[in-house]
């Protein structure tokens, strides 16, 4: 994957640290007071003691009906609550039941972000206690809608909001956000949410569901966590005609004015927040994504979700299910429909992995995963006409034109999908790669659960229960010819929130593929037995922090490996030291 951005900056490296290709930032001065002149604007901040009635308002200290009888008469809140005394976890229960009522998973989501603008800690503790039903809900499939319908549904902002009209001031911006110290920003300009399209300024629900994720799973405190959207219009008919959507009523911006914005924006938050910073790109379009990583790898702490983060979860995936199809790496073919952000991502770290393994160079691992695009296999008498990062993939052979032609001319032993296309793996499809394998390795990535090329009982009962099955949303569990089959889900929440943790404990300054390596083959490790046995090749989510705990340590390793840490010294054992260092959902004690 470096390899590939190498090629589009023109040689660097993201290891170089070249001193003039950064923005200062991180000084003590950070809102410029105490330089302004006298006739510059400064943001009036002040600080007060939170009680009563505002008490009761503010998310990060509200506890309900929790607070004591003494913190009710401290903190002037007699009268203004009920007298009864509950526990958290009461609360947690009241609170999952009521969830547990509504039928229509849109409304679970509403009851969700309404609990954590109300009661911030009693959220996450919902959400960690209950990962495994909530996921879904405050993540994919559900957080798709709520972007489809997020100008409907709007209630207040949880996040920065930089459109065209903020062009030349977004440093001010970020100054406006209450909080100094900021550890994660995940930004989206909306223009290709999930497998939905463009959906402009209510792209929003991403970055916002995503931090709930650091929090919840990576144990990144809340307040460190920044959701932002870049606006710069959307090409999405629908959204300008609607009366209730809630973003700039204009045609997408390219070209130089969209760079323009993001590099003011990019260049502010390293000024604002300083070197170490995570900006995580989510949802950009492939033309922006791949220039904007290459761009910026070199002089930030970015990462891009779609690129990097699935590339990893599905490496992991891969490792692990070694142990179910047998052989090593580089004794499979792999072939992808889809050659977009994600596709080409995962091929390149799957590349990566087997050159590390067998020592041979990646030009030569690559020849080993095939990309079918909505123009066929990519082959190199197509390369002139390639987009750049489809170029790698163009290996010598005659052009086939379908994924079913690919199939029986490859003999692919894995199949990935990231397409963004529903129901591509057909019957004849299956059955063709089941044909020719085992144990045939299916993996229908493509989000939400509408776009999934194929769902878990299509996979089993088209391979007669051969395949091992994995998928980017959920998917029940299915019964065939007796036996229970437990669907993979193939979920990027397995791996951002601890690859990010493992950034934040390291003070790392730059991301390298190494590291995303590291990430999966630590979340491979987790994968018991037991899982095995259930044909699953991914832990389950109830075990999430621990998991994230391990990949944080693996992540923190390669950091000071690399010489790209930069807190020191070292802690002897970065396990403990992740698991220190991660949130409680807890209520704290007011004096």
């Amino acid at each position: 994957m470096e390899s590939t951005m190498k090629e589009i900056r023109g040689g660097a490296s993201v290891l170089d640290m070249d001193p003039k290709s950064t923005v200062g930032g991180g000084v003590e001065d950070v809102y410029g007071e105490d330089c302004a002149t006298e006739d510059q604007l400064v943001t009036p901040w002040t600080y007060s003691v939170s009680s009563g009635y505002s008490l009761l308002r503010d998310p990060h200290h509200n506890k309900g009906l929790a607070f004591t009888e003494a913190e009710r008469d401290s903190h002037y809140l007699r009268g203004l609550l009920p007298p009864a005394v509950v526990t958290q976890q009461l609360q947690e229960n009241k609170l999952m039941n009521s969830i547990r009522k509504y039928q229509v998973p849109l409304q679970k989501y509403m009851a969700m972000m309404e609990l954590q603008e109300r009661n911030e800690r009693l959220f996450y503790k919902l959400l960690i206690d209950n990962v495994e039903e909530l996921l879904p809900v405050v993540y994919t499939p559900t957080v798709g809608e709520a972007c489809q319908k997020y100008g409907s549904i709007f209630r207040r902002p949880q996040g920065l909001y930089i459109s065209l009209k903020e062009k030349g001031k977004v440093l001010d911006v970020l100054k406006n956000w209450p909080e100094r110290s900021i550890q994660v920003i995940v930004v989206t300009d909306g223009e290709r949410i999930l497998g939905l399209g463009d959906l402009g300024c209510q792209g929003m629900g991403i970055p916002v569901g995503k931090l709930s994720l650091y929090t919840a799973l990576g144990g990144v405190r809340p307040s460190a966590c920044l959701p932002v959207t870049i606006d710069v219009g959307t090409n999405n008919e629908e959204l300008l005609k609607n009366e209730f959507y809630i973003g700039l009523r204009q045609r997408r911006a390219t070209g130089q004015e969209y760079a323009d914005l993001l590099h003011e924006f990019m260049t502010a938050v390293k000024q604002n927040y300083g070197e170490k910073v995570l900006i995580q790109f989510e949802d950009f379009a492939n033309h922006n994504a791949f220039t904007l990583l290459a761009k910026y790898g070199t002089t930030h702490l970015v990462f891009n979700d779609d690129i990097q983060g699935t590339a990893s979860v599905v490496l992991s995936g891969v490792v692990a299910a070694l142990k179910l199809i047998g052989g090593s790496l580089a004794d499979h073919t792999f072939l992808f429909l889809g050659a977009g952000e994600a596709g080409t991502g995962i091929a390149e770290l799957i590349a990566l992995e087997m050159s590390k393994q067998t020592k041979a160079p990646v030009e030569e691992t690559r020849k080993k995963v095939w990309l079918v695009d909505s123009k066929g296999l990519i082959v190199s008498s197509r390369k002139e006409s390639l987009q750049h990062f489809k170029k790698p993939w163009a290996h010598e052979h005659e052009p086939v034109k379908d994924l079913l032609g690919a199939v029986k001319a490859i003999k692919p032993t894995v199949l990935i999908g990231s397409s963004g296309v529903g129901r591509t793996f057909t019957k004849e499809i299956i059955e063709t790669l089941s044909s020719f394998n085992e144990k045939p390795l299916v993996m229908a990535l493509s989000n939400p659960t509408s776009q999934s090329e194929c769902t878990a009982e299509e996979a089993y009962t088209w391979s007669q229960g051969r395949a091992i099955f994995a998928s980017g949303s959920p998917f029940d569990p299915f019964e065939y010819n007796g036996k229970v089959f437990v669907p993979g889900q193939a979920n990027n929440a397995y791996i951002f929130p601890g690859f990010g943790l493992g950034l934040v404990i390291s003070g790392a300054i730059r991301v390298h593929d190494d590291m995303l390596l590291a990430a999966s083959e630590a979340l491979a490790k987790q994968v018991s037995e037991e899982n095995y046995d259930k044909g699953l090749i991914y832990p389950p989510f109830s075990n999430i922090r621990k998991i994230s705990a391990n990949i944080a340590a693996s992540v923190a390793a390669k950091a000071y490996e690399l010489g790209v840490a930069t807190r020191l010294p070292r802690p002897a054992n970065l396990v403990k030291y992740a698991e220190s260092c991660m949130y409680s959902p807890i209520y704290r004690s007011y004096r």
